[in-house]
């Protein structure tokens, strides 16, 4: 009982050293992205329960109108922020003012031009459903831009509080309205409540006051390294989000809404765990004058990542159709293979994803930008044939090979920048893969033998597996200096 209350009080007080606000952060992250993501999929299984792969879609079409708009006008001031070693007040308020006018016209492009983009994906119904979230860009840009220091500083118990208002407004809203409205505008709204409750939020948790600033030069200063987050964020959205604008207007609406409803369960492991990554930015920004900490730290986090993100794609390919059967319904049944390629994809992504806080800490977003530019030409080059002979099947599989495209330069660019040899990955990789193998057998078997019982055949199967894939991996820890729970009990004791 002592020892849960020593690290009851550590939680909520800020480490003194590096390593302390590393250990203390990722815990926080980790707590909000459980929570976050249980209401989330409480909430999206309930949606889809009830909403039809096309109130999925028209949610999606205004989603991407909206992503297009807030990438091509991308700033990266945070990401410079963030990066900047020095006293980062001087600059917030001109950030905060940029920010304002930024979403003001955004705000007003996204309501002129959403006819036309109701249009392009032949959505009629699209088209107020573009414009009222418009609204969330607006309210979003007025957000306390002192919440930055959560994150330059890792404080993250306080990110916490931030990101898990907004979820819970989303999830309280959104489930409500699906009650009663049962159509596509229980999305819309609680996409708005879930912003608007952030960026109140943001004030009453964080002291500073923005006021509006004349004073530009700060702004283009940031903007001096945050132009490689802008090309870096296009050429993300294209890679990203391409595949979507594609498949929207190459196969419809509702095609679109099954294709959306496969990447978000396909990628769930890797979007949590990847949200690492804003850990590890901080982390690696204050280390990147130490190139031998910088690299034991850059590995121990490619472990963790890989260690947790390849066992749960592993354990989707097998019960992808069990998995939709059980929760969602029969009707998104024909997401299955899309879900079962997307889920090798978010493996792939989330690796090399590593790769990006890595070297936009160093001060080389170039790198990161040339790795995106060769996955986004990739899915130009194949998304065409591959979606016109295995529909959204097609559009996934050209997904995984541009993310592969990636591969060469991350590992050329995390040897050159941490002095990471190819044998560190493999040795990282191996245990991982092989119980996950074990693992992938092991669900095989059970999928036939609890094939009668659904629920209760999923839940057993998922808990053996899980144990299945622990227990390989706490043998190869007894035999081999394959370290990831030893980071784990480093983790505890810091607490």
């Amino acid at each position: 009982m002592n020892k849960i209350k020593k690290i009851a009080n550590n939680l909520i007080t800020p480490g003194e050293t590096l390593s302390q606000k590393v250990v203390k952060g990722g815990f926080w992250v980790f707590f909000l992205k459980i929570v976050n993501r249980g209401f989330s999929l409480i909430r999206l299984i309930i949606l889809a329960r009830i909403l039809s792969p096309n109130d999925f879609g028209l949610m999606g079409i205004a989603l991407l109108t909206m992503s297009t708009l807030e990438t091509f006008s991308q700033t990266g001031f945070q990401a410079a922020l963030i990066q900047k070693k020095k006293d980062v007040k001087s600059y917030l308020d001109s950030a905060w003012t940029v920010l304002i006018l930024r979403g003001f016209i955004l705000f007003t492009i996204l309501y002129f031009i959403a006819p036309y983009a109701a249009i392009f994906f032949d959505a009629p119904k699209a088209k107020l459903i573009i414009q009222v979230i418009g609204f969330s860009m607006f309210f979003g840009a007025f957000t306390n831009i002192g919440v930055i220091y959560f994150r330059k500083e890792l404080e993250f118990n306080k990110e916490f509080i931030y990101q898990l208002s907004g979820t819970l407004a989303d999830f309280v809203v959104a489930v409500t309205a699906v009650l009663i409205l049962k159509n596509v505008w229980a999305l819309v709204l609680g996409l708005l409540a879930g912003n608007m409750v952030r960026s109140f939020v943001s004030y009453l948790i964080h002291p500073y006051r923005p006021h509006l600033s004349s004073d530009l030069r700060k702004a283009k200063e940031l903007f001096g390294f945050g132009r490689w987050i802008l090309g870096s964020s296009i050429i993300v959205f294209l890679a990203t989000q391409g595949d979507d604008i594609f498949l929207g207007k190459v196969l419809g609406v509702t095609a679109l809404g099954f294709y959306q409803m496969a990447f978000r369960f396909a990628n769930l492991p890797g979007s949590e765990i990847g949200v690492l990554s804003r850990i590890a930015f901080p982390t690696y920004s204050k280390l990147q004058d130490n190139i031998p900490k910088l690299r034991r730290m850059y590995l121990k986090m490619v472990r963790f990542i890989t260690f947790l993100s390849i066992p749960f794609a592993g354990g989707i390919f097998v019960l992808a159709p069990a998995f939709t059967h059980i929760f969602l319904g029969e009707k998104w049944m024909p997401m299955i293979s899309a879900l079962r390629i997307l889920a090798i994809s978010a493996v792939v992504r989330v690796m090399v994803a590593t790769g990006g806080a890595l070297f936009n800490a160093v001060g080389r977003p170039d790198i990161d930008f040339k790795m995106n530019l060769a996955r986004v030409s990739t899915l130009a080059v194949v998304i065409y044939p591959l979606t016109m002979l295995w529909k959204i099947s097609g559009t996934s599989l050209a997904v995984l090979l541009a993310v592969c495209a990636c591969i060469p330069i991350w590992i050329i660019g995390s040897k050159k920048e941490a002095k990471v040899e190819i044998r560190d990955y493999f040795k990282i990789l191996l245990p991982s893969l092989i119980g996950t193998a074990i693992m992938f057998a092991v669900l095989f078997v059970l999928g036939m033998a609890f094939n009668q019982f659904e629920l209760v055949g999923f839940l057993v199967s998922v808990a053996v597996g899980t144990a299945t894939y622990l227990s390989f991996n706490l043998r190869v820890q007894n035999s081999s200096d394959y370290t990831v729970f030893k980071d784990i009990k480093f983790i505890f004791n810091s607490l």
